[in-house]
């Protein structure tokens, strides 16, 4: 039986993916702030909920984040930045997943097929950016794409059949997004979960570092 672990598994979209994975036959573990005091942005939490668990996992599914940071909602126009509020976005979006990273590089098996998924989305493209707005959320989850585009570089080295990919699930009806989602068509939580987990199994190694939708579509950088 594979083993899959999920970060931020109370989570809206977290608990449909434990609750798929549970039910295409793999053995979940799942890690949240609510259940389990991890704080990702803090790594001394990371480092102690990671360095108890044993070796191996099959996919590790981080599903944390936040659209509003700092108390602020995202912003519809640059004036309303703020340096709180940014620097809120990219420790929960980027410093986050990439602490994860660090800490269950010994939990991916180097000699049989992994998976290291980040919750990312579609606003973090710049070149699909021709709205604007939303600058902290989209920028924190931009440097997640960097930050795990040049991981998976590197884990070509060590792990040589895993794959580390961010994905977008779309817009999902969870009270994460409900006040956001304005007249996007929302997806239910499981059918989400069904449609990355899907992504996740026809991965290659030849695909780590990239970036897709739901729908295993690239989305450019």
């Amino acid at each position: 039986m594979k083993r899959a672990l999920v970060i931020g598994a109370s989570g809206g979209i977290g608990t449909a993916i434990s609750s798929e994975l549970s039910a295409r036959d793999y053995e979940v573990m799942g890690l949240s702030r609510s259940r389990d005091g991890l704080d990702v942005t803090n790594e001394a939490s990371v480092e102690a909920a990671l360095g108890a668990l044993d070796a191996p996992f099959a996919l590790i599914f981080v599903a944390t984040g936040a659209l509003e940071s700092g108390g602020q909602a995202p912003e519809k126009a640059v004036r309303e930045v703020t340096a709180d509020a940014m620097e809120a976005a990219f420790r929960v979006n980027a410093v986050g997943p990439m602490l994860v990273l660090k800490h269950s590089l010994r939990l991916l098996p180097k000699t049989t097929p992994s998976v290291f998924a980040a919750l990312s989305a579609r606003v973090g493209s710049i070149g699909d950016n021709g709205i604007g707005g939303w600058h902290s959320y989209r920028a924190s989850k931009t440097a997640l794409n960097q930050l795990i585009h040049g991981a998976a570089i590197e884990m070509k080295r060590t792990h040589k059949q895993a794959a580390a990919v961010c994905l977008h699930p779309g817009t999902v009806a969870t009270s994460f997004t409900e006040k956001y989602a304005g007249r996007h068509t929302t997806v239910p939580a499981r059918q989400a979960a069904a449609n990355l987990i899907d992504v996740i199994e026809g991965l290659t190694p030849a695909q780590s570092g990239q970036f897709f939708d739901y729908a295993a579509r690239g989305i450019p950088w």
